[in-house]
């Protein structure tokens, strides 16, 4: 079921509920449920995102359904949040996929995948693109519905307490970084680890790591790594873009009132338009807040970039050899890539190049 189609199948949108709300007050029950976020409370716009998600609901239902939101760790530890929804410990989740591939690596789609989608192709394909389909069947042996619910866009590179000028330089890298991209790196010598937001700082502060990665300049700002490692990389080739999702328990979901469940839906599609708008806006005031206090931006040289867009399409080939799961979902998901790259190579690159280019008066 594709997300449009999810948001309209209660017969009315985010808006149109709110104007409903005094009849659905009337006639329908009072729901509480907890949402367990894979993120701290400092993070205003990723943790922010559930909190946005929990208000318009509650907007829309006058009060009548209202969901509380917990941070990493407050029930369940930042990685687990997928276990906690599939059990029933909570109603629902707020995450990224790509911290679950340890189960599977399949289910990084839900999130990014390397040298992938941005955000425009990855909304196109979620809800155009048959993508939400293919995810939905996946999830399902999780006993999970997955409903995207936030977007960062396009990522930085990370923070690096040295400068990576040549392949040479990741041999030995202690790195923390998410998803598909640690397995790749590995094949050039690089020593990925999974770290959450909280515990990046500490860990980089100590030289228990060489390098961070995590979102972009707002939230990077945020967590201090300026002030522990100075070589701010570009661009997060890992990840052209990271779409969040809400998780909700199956039998939850089935046990909503069909109005519930089309705002819900609704909701999370208004969550992930507030997000990746926020991270727009933000981040530029802070990149140069960074740059100020000493960041020193460096672009990843073409031979690192070649480099790994070879060991990640090696990656890719060997995984749907072997999984076919993560196949009957990337043979497809690389076929939309291909296809968008056509149209944006004519008119969206070509608008952008230039903008980018003229002098501005």
């Amino acid at each position: 079921m594709r997300r449009r189609s999810l948001i309209a199948g209660g017969g009315i949108g985010l808006v149109g509920a709110a104007l409903a709300a005094p009849a659905i007050a009337q006639s329908q029950p009072e729901i509480k449920w907890r949402l367990a976020s894979s993120f701290p409370k400092s993070l205003d716009t990723l943790y922010g995102g559930g909190e946005y998600l929990a208000k318009r609901i509650a907007e829309a239902t006058d009060n009548k359904f209202q969901i509380r939101v917990f941070a990493a760790g407050e029930i369940v530890p930042a990685f687990q949040v997928l276990d906690a929804v599939q059990n029933n410990t909570v109603e629902m989740g707020h995450t990224a996929s790509y911290y679950y591939i340890g189960k599977d690596p399949t289910f990084s789609f839900d999130c990014t995948i390397p040298f992938g989608m941005n955000y425009r192709q990855m909304n196109s394909w979620m809800t155009h693109g048959g993508g939400l389909d293919l995810l939905r069947a996946f999830f399902k042996d999780y006993n999970i519905i997955n409903i995207p619910a936030g977007n960062t866009g396009a990522q930085m590179g990370g923070w690096y307490r040295k400068e990576i000028k040549t392949v040479a330089d990741l041999q030995g890298l202690k790195f923390r970084i998410a998803g598909l991209a640690g397995a790749i790196l590995g094949k050039l010598g690089v020593v990925a680890q999974q770290i959450p937001a909280g515990d990046i700082y500490p860990a980089l502060e100590k030289g228990t790591i060489d390098a961070a990665e995590w979102v972009g300049p707002y939230d990077d700002e945020k967590l201090g790594f300026y002030k522990v490692a100075k070589y701010y990389y570009y661009p997060g080739w890992w990840e052209g873009q990271a779409q969040l999702s809400v998780y909700i328990n199956n039998g939850q979901w089935d046990g909503l009132p069909k109005s519930y469940q089309a705002i819900l839906a609704a909701a999370c599609a208004e969550t992930e338009s507030w997000m990746i708008g926020k991270y727009d806006a933000e981040n530029v005031p802070a990149l140069r807040r960074l740059v100020a206090n000493g960041a020193q931006l460096r672009p990843f040289s073409k031979e690192i970039l070649d480099a790994c867009y070879k060991a990640t399409y090696e990656f890719y080939d060997e995984t749907t050899a072997k999984n076919a799961k993560f196949k009957a979902i990337y043979d497809p998901w690389k076929k939309f890539l291909d296809d968008e790259g056509q149209w944006f190579r004519v008119e969206e690159q070509q608008f952008d190049n230039y903008m980018l280019s003229v002098k501005k008066g």
